[in-house]
């Protein structure tokens, strides 16, 4: 036993191919049971007083990055963009009349693709719309991702007088051979121009993001990367392993898996970007996240607060999500929701009046149970399974048992004391294999999610 992560102990569980858990169960466990109806029904019962996050997909890029695991595709022209502002317009009409009650919002997040290939006008239209249909509290995050390059001064305008208060950057590497190697050129100079017209642009927060594991990566060049990107004071950055999926996402197969790092290459490198983080005084947060000690993530950590949701790890308390676009996914009380992945089918349900489900999730058993630990695991490195079991009425020896946690406990990664489990410093690298004894559904997923590490 070690308290060290050895080469060994990073080919056995760092390999195990696990979910990110940013949901439980994960998306692979959707089925078409699930419908509009069963959408339309839970929004008509809506619990009072409970707020609501917000998640609008905009599934556009100019060009596609190659290590890309998102649904998008690439637009040249600005008219299927126009038309696809104009179903997400009658989708959040849609969604509001059906609601039981006005909505409340605590926290609005655009992703995508690229969300900021709509016009500047079509994002205050968007805005403006959604603030009819929706509530927003004073202090709701307003937030929306952004590739640097495409950020034009008329957007960066449009994004303050909107109310946005929190931008995502995607930088994922510096390295001039790496971005080549990914399809994605990106500058410097292109990112701090993108971070300098967002900041006067009364936009305060700023995140960025980064990936290991990429082709023609090295430790050096993870460094240089992350040294370059705190010449700009982001206030969080995200650090993920790039997902080498090419049976399920195509356009990956452009990448050689001859280049790309093993497991223990992986580690080494994900190691020193959070060394390097750590010594600039940001806060490692959770399996993942780096923020400033100012920051409230950091302050969520700290308090014991830190949720985990489908941006990662968040502030959101909210346990209503409403999803719209295509391939959005909600969640509600009950159970997931999701849209059509499909652009065309989505754009011709919403024109037809109908909520564009294609799929979900109800909740049974001991789902939000699991969810719960699992998500405790993956916010706090520990968690009482005896005090959430009591609070679900199931009985904690069973499930431990069932969890067969030995293996992690016996190869030093795992501490247990009665029913409170915690998973030692050096081996939450490989939380998301713990946190995996307690997925009831992983052994039927197949091949749907990337390697631990």
């Amino acid at each position: 036993m070690t308290d060290r992560l050895t080469a060994s102990l990073i080919e056995r569980y760092g390999s195990a191919c696990v979910p990110r858990y940013t949901s439980y169960p994960t998306a692979p466990h959707f089925s078409a049971e699930i419908n509009e109806a069963d959408y339309r029904s839970w929004l008509a019962v809506l619990p009072e007083g409970a707020d609501a996050s917000l998640y609008v997909h905009v599934p556009f890029c100019r060009a596609m990055c190659w290590y890309c695991g998102c649904h998008t595709t690439v637009a040249a022209r600005e008219a299927p963009v126009t038309r696809y502002v104009a179903s997400l317009l009658d989708e959040i009409r849609l969604v509001a009349s059906h609601a039981s009650r006005p909505i409340s919002v605590s926290h609005l997040h655009f992703g995508g693709g690229t969300p900021t290939m709509m016009r500047p006008d079509q994002m205050r239209a968007l805005m403006a719309e959604l603030r009819a249909r929706f509530v927003f509290r004073d202090s709701a995050e307003v937030a929306i991702e952004i590739d640097p390059r495409t950020l034009s001064p008329g957007m960066a305008a449009a994004l303050g007088t909107s109310g946005f208060n929190r931008a995502s950057l995607g930088v994922q590497s510096f390295d001039r051979a790496v971005q080549r190697a990914i399809n994605r050129v990106q500058s410097f100079e292109e990112t701090k121009s993108a971070v300098d017209r967002l900041r006067a642009s009364g936009i305060a927060r700023i995140n960025f993001d980064l990936i290991y594991g990429l082709p023609l990566q090295s430790i050096e060049s993870c460094i240089d990367t992350v040294q370059m990107a705190l010449r700009l004071m982001p206030d969080r950055i995200a650090v993920f392993g790039y997902a080498h999926v090419p049976f399920f996402k195509k356009h990956q197969r452009r990448i050689e898996a001859s280049s790309l790092a093993d497991g223990e290459e992986r580690w080494a490198q994900a190691r020193a970007i959070a060394d390097a983080l750590v010594a600039a005084s940001y806060v490692e947060i959770g399996l993942d996240h780096f923020a400033l000690p100012d920051d409230p993530l950091a302050l969520a950590a700290a308090r014991g607060t830190l949720r985990r949701n489908f941006q990662g790890y968040t502030t959101d308390q909210a346990e209503l999500l409403i999803g719209l676009g295509a391939s959005a996914i909600g969640r509600m009380p009950m159970g997931y929701v999701q849209n059509v992945v499909a652009i065309p089918e989505y754009q011709r349900r919403v024109e037809n009046g109908r909520l564009p489900i294609a799929r979900g999730y109800r909740f049974n058993g001991e789902d939000c149970l699991r969810a719960a630990l699992i998500e405790r695991l993956m916010c706090d490195r520990r968690v009482d399974v005896g005090a959430l079991c009591r609070t679900f009425s199931v009985d904690a020896a069973s499930l431990l048992a069932h969890a067969k946690l030995e293996p992690f406990i016996a190869d030093g990664l795992l501490e247990r004391q009665g029913t409170s489990i915690a998973v030692k410093p050096h081996a939450f690298p490989l939380v998301r294999s713990i946190a995996a004894a307690f997925d009831a559904h992983l052994s039927t997923a197949g091949d749907h999610h990337s390697r631990a590490i």
